[in-house]
């Protein structure tokens, strides 16, 4: 039988051990997360937070429905951004873009709209691959988790009638 204070808090737990795992990854292994990589954090940030309201709330019917939406559009909004990184993963050397100012120097000094352009669209930092596993960079993997969480998403919203 389908739970929906399962499926919530499976949710959850997910996004939590993944965001364990890129602190470990910064503050262990010392890896330095570029714009993009903590744009990808504030992402399951967020998805997070949804799941864990729906655990708490345990709803039916249309709040099911409203949490699962927002997570399923928080998690094609962080495949887009995974998707960018690896795109810029991919260039070949001369065509990927100089590195930028620093994330925290952009919100300060720019406009939020300006700074999140500029960080959406990338730079040099963000196409540095620091850190593989299987052959693939921590940007494939998180594309990997917001697929898989679309995809359970999906299936909750339409199996779940």
């Amino acid at each position: 039988m389908f739970s929906t204070r399962l499926f919530f808090s499976s949710v959850f737990i997910v996004c939590a051990g993944l965001l364990g795992f890129g602190l470990y990854l910064e503050h262990v292994v010392g890896l330095e997360p570029c714009p993009l990589c903590v744009f990808q954090r504030v992402t399951y940030i967020v998805i997070a937070l949804f799941a864990l309201i729906g655990a708490i709330h345990n709803p039916q019917k249309l709040f099911e429905r409203i949490y699962t939406g927002l997570i399923l559009i928080a998690s094609l909004c962080g495949a887009g951004i995974a998707g960018r990184q690896i795109w810029l993963q991919h260039l070949p050397a001369d065509k990927v873009p100089e590195c930028g100012p620093g994330l925290e120097y952009m919100l300060d000094v720019f406009p939020f709209t300006d700074a999140l352009r500029m960080v959406l669209s990338g730079s040099g930092e963000c196409a540095e691959i620091q850190w593989t596993f299987l052959s693939f960079s921590i940007a494939e993997w998180s594309i990997v988790c917001f697929t898989g969480l679309t995809i359970v998403c999906l299936a909750s919203l339409i199996y779940r009638k």
